[in-house]
């Protein structure tokens, strides 16, 4: 990488490979424009990366990273630009895409996405979208902005593609009326939390391409406490990983993001949670 202040992904285990040569390609969007609670996104990459030097190469089945990794500049967004970070985001996924490598888009706050989703949209691909969040994310528009944190999936839903929303536990009337009306795919964190998981996580008509886009909110407080908005009552680990890999069977990853990350300092769990995640996630879309 060009900015040595930031590490490559596990490059104390695995030597990073080059551009052309990786699968894998971690992109750092260092995004913090719409928070509207607690700060800190912004510095969410870094502590994914430096975190990610301490991960065991082998993620208890597989060693995901001999596929070739490499880590991308970090993007620096522009202030009160957001539509042309979105492009930027855009344009260095769609590189990726044109490779057939695996983009990993590290936030960053979760408008970062609909950069991604972009990229994916146009290069004709037919996906679905899985989003594991504590919040809908299904406003029209929040604080006077329609491409706020909070409005992401509204504007996923406007580009018309489908999407399941899992772990949710707080939306607004807005947001609830919104999901009826459209009648939104979910599986909330009550849910979960009464009936279990079930065998059957997405519907048999979904899309077989798939983006997973994982705020890391959707985790219980207890043990991601390093997010804007942190709520109760949401996903173990272990139940995370479930879900993840009854997402994953017999579906494409075509890419993924793990985003609103608000590193504490002294606090290095929920950087080495999140790091911990994006790996896990790498193996099941290699898998």
């Amino acid at each position: 990488m060009a900015n040595t202040a930031y590490p490559s992904f596990l490059e104390l285990d695995i030597p990073p490979s080059s551009y052309e040569d990786a699968r894998i390609h971690i992109i750092p969007v260092e995004m913090e424009k719409s928070v509207s609670y607690g700060g800190g996104t912004a510095a969410g990459p870094r502590a994914i990366l430096e975190a990610s030097l301490q991960l065991e190469a082998f993620d208890g089945r597989v060693v995901p990273g001999q596929a070739g990794m490499y880590t991308h500049e970090p993007l620096q967004c522009q202030a009160d630009e957001v539509e042309k970070d979105l492009e930027v985001i855009a344009a260095e996924v769609a590189r990726v895409l044109q490779k057939n490598g695996l983009p990993v888009i590290l936030g960053g706050e979760h408008t970062v996405t609909l950069g991604a989703l972009k990229a994916i949209v146009d290069s004709n691909k037919k996906i679905g979208v899985v989003q594991f969040d504590a919040h809908a994310d299904l406003r029209d528009s929040y604080e006077d902005n329609r491409l706020s944190h909070a409005c992401v999936m509204r504007r996923v839903h406007e580009m018309g593609l489908p999407f399941v929303q899992i772990g949710i536990r707080s939306l607004s009337q807005e947001e609830f009326r919104f999901r009826r009306t459209h009648d939104i795919k979910s599986l909330d964190a009550a849910d979960i939390n009464t009936a279990g998981i079930p065998a059957e996580v997405l519907p048999w008509d979904f899309p077989e391409q798939i983006y997973i886009t994982f705020d890391v909110d959707c985790f219980d407080a207890a043990i991601m406490p390093a997010t804007g908005t942190p709520e109760p009552g949401g996903l173990t680990w272990y139940q995370s990983i479930d879900l993840l890999q009854r997402v994953c069977a017999n579906r494409t990853v075509c890419g993924f993001d793990v985003v609103e990350l608000a590193p504490i300092p002294t606090m290095h769990a929920p950087d080495f949670t999140a790091a911990k995640l994006v790996y896990k996630l790498i193996g099941l879309a290699l898998s």
